[in-house]
């Protein structure tokens, strides 16, 4: 998330920050703050993944859930 969005020599960086999307500095400075915020993991034993509710909106509180795959595959720009 936070390469994705601040690095601009990630490879993703152009579909993240290169777009705009940033990462609420209270989570870029602090992984407790981010977890306390999202929570752990599910370890229900499906994969997830980080996802933004609204791809237009950034990495903040209330558009940030773990995702299995279905539902990370369906909310894309081109879905």
């Amino acid at each position: 998330m936070i390469e994705r969005c601040l690095n601009s020599n990630n490879p993703q960086y152009k579909n993240y920050g290169g777009r705009g999307i940033t990462v609420v500095p209270e989570w870029t400075g602090s992984f407790d703050a981010f977890l306390s915020c999202i929570g752990s993991i599910p370890s229900d034993g499906k994969r997830y993944t980080l996802d933004r509710i609204d791809n237009n909106k950034n990495y903040e509180p209330g558009n940030v859930r773990w995702a299995d795959q279905v539902t990370q595959a369906n909310n894309k720009r081109n879905s």
